[in-house]
């Protein structure tokens, strides 16, 4: 099917973003909020990603106008009845979700595709709150989607492979890189995300190091920031609720370390509110210490019990271990999960990917590393059937010249 317009619901940073975009690309969209003044909000924040183009010389001023009157923004769902695919970005509630689908469902033409961005929620369960479940897929974008080349192509288990096909075509028009992603809970990116932001929580928990000596060192080692940055720049409110998903899915193994609530429950969610893991107010107080107060706090609980010491391999190898479990479930070829680290979520690409590092290390050395930890801290280590299989066939990575992927 071919796409002349589209549409996106909720406007806030990720769906104006994705406005944005779209717009971009050359199509017209649509963006609906619940009220004028978000609908105008919006509008400005379109506006202000395409000044900073033309900030940069990127894109001269009539140029911006041209692509900003391909968008225009509403207040009703009957404005979108003559538009060919819907991207809802409307917040992570499972109930409003589905509100929204079936009003879609209501007004948009038979062939319509309505995709959802959620980051962790199940697609299915969306287009079972539809009449038309084969035309309902994931499109999830990274934030902030004007700079994020990623996009999760995520069907649901009614989702027509013509729809998977027109899902592919589209994000490949917007200049993104599509990979596609079986369903499951946080799909592919923020599964394997989640276990290293965790394992950095834990660190900094048992003093093994601070958050900024953290931050630090994984930027040495190649990412674009550390963790706790990155936290603060997503929202704490957005990872809890990802993080409530994957324990409820995979149990144990993705239980939060302590710090994660501590500062939730201080309503400290990053820098759309001025603080988080760090504080970003013009005006905090020069003796805001109560992340450090926190962790003081819970330090106290590790005083008598086995520790590691914190070391960037750490936090990689909790992402390996999750890999390996997605690529036995079928979420995603070792390929992909390589391209889907690199262009979502900043990994070195100097280190070729996830599992290309994991070879590089040793699937041996890794299986050997990843008791160790298991030894100390139980089952969020534990093995993934995988990587035992692999060390035992002798699939060591690039000195067998084949590992998780292979090599010439």
């Amino acid at each position: 099917m071919f796409i002349y317009k589209a549409a996106v619901v909720g406007g806030g940073a990720m769906g104006s973003g994705i406005a944005q975009v779209i717009s971009y690309s050359g199509l017209p969209v649509v963006l609906k909020e619940i009220n004028e003044d978000l609908a105008q909000k919006a509008l400005s924040n379109i506006r202000k990603i395409y000044q900073g183009r033309v900030d940069k010389g990127k894109m001269t001023p009539p140029e911006m106008e041209s692509k900003l009157s391909l968008v225009s923004v509403t207040t009703k769902f009957e404005d979108l009845k003559d538009v060919d695919i819907v991207i809802e970005a409307v917040p992570e509630k499972i109930e409003l979700k589905k509100k929204v689908f079936q009003e879609l469902d209501a007004v948009l033409p038979g062939q319509a595709i309505i995709a959802t961005n959620t980051s962790a929620l199940s697609v299915s369960a969306l287009g079972a709150a539809t009449k038309r479940p084969d035309k309902v897929i994931g499109i999830h974008f990274f934030f902030p989607a004007h700079v994020m080349k990623l996009i999760e192509v995520i069907p649901g288990l009614a989702t027509s492979e013509e729809t998977v096909q027109d899902a592919v075509s589209f994000s490949e028009g917007l200049r993104k890189i599509p990979v596609r992603v079986n369903e499951c809970a946080g799909f592919l990116v923020n599964r394997l995300l989640m276990p290293y932001l965790n394992e950095a929580a834990f660190c900094a928990e048992e003093g093994g190091a601070d958050p900024k000596e953290i931050d630090q060192a994984m930027v040495d080692f190649g990412f674009p920031m550390g963790p706790f940055t990155l936290v603060d720049t997503i929202g704490l409110d957005i990872c809890h609720e990802v993080v409530g998903v994957l324990l409820n899915e995979y149990g144990p193994r993705m239980k939060p370390a302590l710090v994660w609530d501590e500062i939730y429950k201080r309503n400290r969610y990053g820098v759309k509110n001025g603080a988080g893991f760090y504080n970003y107010s013009a005006s905090a107080p020069a003796g805001d210490h109560a992340v450090e107060d926190i962790l003081a706090t819970l330090r106290k609980s590790y005083a008598s019990s086995k520790k590691l010491p914190f070391s960037p391999e750490r936090l990689m190898l909790s992402m390996i271990n999750e890999a390996a479990f997605c690529i036995q479930e079928r979420i995603s070829s070792p390929g992909d999960i390589d391209v889907a680290v690199l262009a979502g979520i900043g990994f070195p690409q100097n280190k070729g990917g996830l599992l290309q590092y994991a070879d590089s290390l040793g699937v041996d050395w890794v299986l050997g590393e990843l008791n160790k930890l298991t030894a100390a801290y139980g089952e969020r280590f534990f093995p993934a059937p995988l990587i035992k299989r692999m060390a035992g066939a002798g699939f060591f990575g690039k000195k067998t010249n084949r590992g998780f992927l292979e090599y010439a």
